[in-house]
């Protein structure tokens, strides 16, 4: 377990704090964030750490199961996108292939900031502990186990397991 997640749920009812936490997802706004990472225990260049702490100011709803693959599928089924037997990819499919194709650093970070702020749009809980580590070690592994749970054979959005 994450001891930075441990004080983010220490604070999530401390809504100053958590409005500095997201000014760090803002470059002319980030630092008012450091305080407040410092009083969390997180050095102000760890940008995985503050991605999360801002990640989690945003959208606290949280899981401990699957990663973000899942999540994304489940806001492809909150959002009804249908997907076809055709070529053609849902919205969803197309922000998720997006985010795979992401390099580490902030195009990584802008993308899955718009897929937490879909996801609390539509009441998605996030695995932050799954991210966390995910974000830390950002390689083609990551991607695949991402792919893998978004695309998952058998499941068909909205019904249950086909076999």
């Amino acid at each position: 377990m994450s001891s930075l997640l441990e004080r983010l749920r220490q604070h999530q009812d401390d809504r100053g704090m958590m409005a500095n936490l997201r000014c760090s997802l803002v470059d002319n706004k980030k630092h008012r964030a450091w305080p407040f990472l410092n009083r969390l225990g997180v050095q102000i260049d760890n940008k995985t750490a503050t991605i999360i702490a801002a990640l989690y100011a945003t959208h606290p709803e949280e899981t401990r199961d699957g990663n973000l693959g899942d999540t994304c599928r489940a806001i492809e089924q909150q959002r009804d996108d249908k997907r076809s037997d055709d070529s053609k990819l849902t919205p969803t499919e197309r922000r998720f292939q997006h985010l795979l194709s992401a390099e580490r650093g902030d195009e990584l970070n802008s993308r899955i900031l718009r897929i937490v702020l879909m996801a609390k749009a539509k009441s998605v809980p996030v695995n932050y502990e799954r991210l966390e580590t995910d974000l830390k070690y950002w390689n083609e592994r990551t991607r695949t186990e991402w792919a893998t749970a978004f695309w998952a054979q058998g499941v068909v959005p909205g019904n249950e397991v086909v076999v």
